[in-house]
């Protein structure tokens, strides 16, 4: 089966956004514009088609991320629709690491918000191009060229409007296109379908112009024999500016700015048209690299390349996986070259596993069309790769190789979970693997001491999610602790010292000796382990196994225990005994030297600290400052936007529990607030007692 169109008419997009800036409703216009939809979902009335999962219909939010794949001007679009909410950041950066281009969504009134931001700042660790759409023109207070210039200071990019509004708010009518020096209208009759091109009102021709030459004088920077002819004074024409603005986009020298109400059915064809002019094919991106071991970057090894090209070997990341009760586990991949076949028999290079391909299916948000074939650029799922994790690498054995996996931030809050009765509790845990396959920053854990169940997340809405999907999809009925935040432990300064592993009870004995160092490291910079042994006082096969041991002992810290974190762990002597030594001697001997000098090492506790943005009319800003004080918040920022107040703090996450009740009450139902995880910070002393002395408590009742 023949692909239906070339390479360099594919495009793999993501929309990506703060919460509520209307993406799921910009999703269900490109579907419809292109003809996947016959009808338009509304998020509000639960009918979004990318929203399909029941928690999204009834809460009017994404959490997964729907991919779909529609036809625009004979080019092949596969959207994926990422979620906004914080806790499900997972999504959004599996989303972006298979993407080629990314539509960055705006509110007109809200602009930058602390979302867009975080999603901004992922796109770039993935070298994503992109486009911008201004949306929600017809609320009150939208500022299109407030949102550019936020684009510019806050996100620190080169924003480009390749249209400008006619009229903002009740009197958005439509738009001016820069291109083609045209107004574009939108027919209300047709929701949208039908594009009126007349000439630019009056009033707005001198705007225009100068509008115009901003793209112009803008696009001109950016190539040599464009510049040379605007310092002429010669005309640039669009014929010339389109591929112009293409290249410079993929480069991600500019970002072209496009604007609209999605809901309202205005501007979304001109972001289609964005979408296949200036987005980039999978012909139009680096080639695709495989991943090196530090031992074969120092051997000189080359990496493995592949280009974008159906005759290529076949080479694919999964990354997704999704449990459908129909068709067993979907393992989403972006394929990067090659094709696959149903029925092939692929390598998993990541765990150098063999597997089958049972099934290919195209994704329509939660309807399939099946595929014989799925060629170089495709985003597909398949289903018959049960022992597929998320970032794995799919190829052929006796072509192999494997890519950089998806690095996925840690949870941060953590609650205790058991079945309602015993009869739940196998259907319990079968729910939580599943769950755990399919989401990254979901993990499943148990406290030693207490036996109990532990699951851990992003917040407290993810747990709460995860809870009530283990009701609907596996019927169980779980009860669930308060929630704990994700502490951490360090040691403050350097310690060094010995730990001998000697025991002796008839016949062969127990030796091990090792000499540690343990010093603290830059918050962020994780673990490092350091072999400085010389002159062999421990063979080189027993160093593993202290490492082993460390790593051991970090999972649980002696002061407090919580994980240890950002410390660098140095061998440097040792004794071993030629009969009585082993790796389990070793083990054992780094685990009892490393508690010792962690606490030696003046341990201090740490907790995840959240960038809390509260908005909230001017009247309630005392009331709202003041209840962040109270939570051991530092305001950081107070700014206007759209006419009311802005509070920006930083503020521990074990203090935030319960705040959307608090805002609501302190602001009358009209505040609301969002956060993200900033960093690790020290517990200060007092609050610190209170925390281990409540832990250990906690434990002796258990």
């Amino acid at each position: 089966m023949a692909r239906k169109t070339t390479l360099d008419k594919v495009r793999n997009i993501g929309i990506m956004a703060h919460i509520d800036a209307g993406k799921t409703t910009t999703s269900e216009r490109i579907l419809y514009y292109c003809g996947e939809s016959h009808k338009l979902g509304e998020v509000h009335d639960g009918a979004a088609t990318m929203d399909f999962m029941v928690q999204e219909q009834e809460r009017g939010i994404t959490i997964g991320s729907a991919a779909t794949t529609a036809y625009w001007r004979d080019h092949q679009i596969t959207v994926i629709d990422t979620p906004g909410h914080v806790d499900f950041t997972a999504e959004v950066e599996r989303s972006l690491r298979v993407l080629d281009g990314a539509v960055a969504l705006f509110c007109a009134v809200g602009g930058v918000q602390p979302q867009t931001e975080q999603v901004w700042r992922q796109s770039e660790k993935y070298e994503v191009p992109k486009v911008a759409f201004v949306n929600k023109m017809d609320r009150i207070g939208a500022d299109f060229f407030g949102v550019v210039n936020a684009i510019r200071g806050t996100l620190k990019s080169n924003p480009v409007p390749l249209v400008i509004p006619i009229g903002s708010s009740d009197t958005f009518k439509g738009v001016v296109n820069l291109l083609s020096m045209k107004a574009l209208y939108f027919d209300e009759a047709s929701q949208g379908l039908k594009v009126n091109e007349e000439d630019i009102p009056v009033g707005m021709k001198e705007e225009s112009e100068k509008w115009r030459a901003n793209l112009v004088e803008k696009i001109a920077e950016t190539d040599d024999a464009l510049l040379e002819k605007f310092f002429e004074g010669t005309e640039i024409t669009s014929e010339e500016l389109i591929p112009a603005i293409r290249k410079a986009t993929i480069a991600r020298q500019v970002v072209p700015v496009m604007c609209g109400t999605a809901f309202k059915n205005k501007g979304v064809q001109v972001l289609l048209d964005g979408i296949v002019d200036f987005l980039p094919s999978p012909l139009d991106v680096p080639q695709t690299t495989g991943a090196l071991t530090k031992e074969e970057e120092e051997a000189g090894v080359e990496p493995e390349v592949r280009k974008a090209d159906d005759y290529e070997p076949f080479c694919a990341l999964a990354f997704k996986i999704v449990a459908d009760k129909h068709m067993g586990k979907l393992v989403y991949i972006r394929i990067y070259s090659g094709v696959l076949e149903t029925g092939a028999t692929v390598w998993n290079s990541t765990r150098e596993q063999q597997q089958r391909v049972g099934r290919i299916v195209r994704m329509h948000a939660n309807k399939q069309e099946a595929l014989e074939r799925a060629h170089t650029g495709d985003i597909v799922a398949v289903v018959g790769l049960s022992r597929t994790r998320t970032g794995d690498t799919i190829c052929m054995k006796d072509t192999p190789i494997l890519l950089e996996t998806i690095e996925f931030p840690t949870p941060v809050i953590s609650i205790s979970i058991k079945p309602a009765t015993h009869a739940d509790n196998e259907k319990l845990m079968s729910g939580l693997q599943s769950l755990t396959e399919e989401d990254p920053t979901f993990v499943v854990g148990t406290d030693e001491e207490t036996e109990e169940t532990i699951i851990s997340g992003m917040g407290e809405l993810h747990l709460e999610i995860i809870v009530d999907r283990l009701k609907r999809e596996f019927g169980v009925d779980a009860e669930v602790g308060r929630p704990e935040v994700a502490y951490r432990e360090t040691p403050t300064i350097m310690t060094q010292g010995d730990y001998k592993h000697a025991k002796q009870s008839g016949g062969r004995g127990q030796y091990g000796h090792v000499y540690l160092r343990v010093e603290p490291q830059d918050p962020g910079k994780g673990f490092a382990f350091v072999n400085e042994i010389k002159g062999g006082s421990i063979p080189g096969e027993y160093v593993p196994a202290i490492e082993k041991g460390v790593i051991s002992a970090m999972q649980k810290g002696p002061y407090a225990g919580y994980p240890v974190v950002d410390i660098k762990v140095v061998v440097y002597d040792g004794t071993y005994h030629e009969v009585d030594s082993s790796e389990f001697a070793f083990q054992e001997a780094a685990r009892q030297c490393f508690k010792k000098l962690i606490m030696a090492g003046h341990p201090q506790l740490l907790e995840p600290v959240m960038a809390v943005e509260v908005t909230a009319p001017e009247d309630y800003l005392g009331s709202v400052t003041g209840s962040l004080c109270q939570r051991r918040g530092r305001i950081e920022q107070m700014s206007d936007k759209g006419g009311v107040k802005v509070v920006s703090a930083l503020v521990p996450l074990s203090e935030m529990f319960g705040y959307s009740n608090t805002i609501r009450t302190l602001t009358q139902g009209r505040g609301s607030f969002t956060m993200i995880f900033e960093r690790y910070e020290a517990v200060p002393f007092i609050i610190t007692e209170q925390i281990i002395e409540k832990r250990r408590a906690a434990n002796k009742i258990r």
